[in-house]
């Protein structure tokens, strides 16, 4: 099995955040790891090159070997911010559903997409900073 190219490490995160050129994602990114360090009780660490991650948990593979993952974090990139971790899934007895309380704060989250396990957004103003909170405890509970 190959191994995992995104691991923590020790870069700094407020090095990362600082370098992003565009005033307004460099304000958000810093506004949501605040937000996120404060609602995880966890100190920002990088994840490779270009993720900041929040806590840590562990998973296992089908064959027995054991892995390690933030349980949230964000991404910068240049068409949007990525939000890792805040989708959360449920097993019922039809299959994968939707959380409906997840869900429900995703109806009032404001402007994103959806893609794999991730939310997008293009901006902090684009959403409702209160229904993210929501979210991101949501999340921090069920990753636990």
């Amino acid at each position: 099995m190959a191994e995992l190219k995104t691991k923590v490490n020790k870069a700094s995160v407020y090095k990362f955040l600082s370098a992003i050129k565009d005033t307004e994602r460099r304000q958000d990114c810093l506004v949501i790891c605040k937000l996120m360090e404060k609602l995880t009780k966890s100190k920002s660490e990088m994840w490779g090159a270009a993720i900041v991650g929040f806590g840590r948990r562990t998973y296992t593979y089908a064959n027995g070997k054991e892995g390690e993952w933030m349980k949230i974090g964000f991404a910068p990139r240049k068409q949007n911010i990525a939000l890792y971790g805040l989708k959360i899934f449920t097993m019922t007895t039809k299959g994968l559903q939707e959380n409906k309380a997840e869900n429900n704060f995703l109806l009032k989250l404001g402007k994103y997409k959806e893609g794999g396990s991730c939310l997008y957004i293009n901006k902090l103003s684009d959403i409702d900073i209160k229904q993210l909170e929501k979210i991101i405890r949501l999340a921090v509970q069920r990753s636990k």
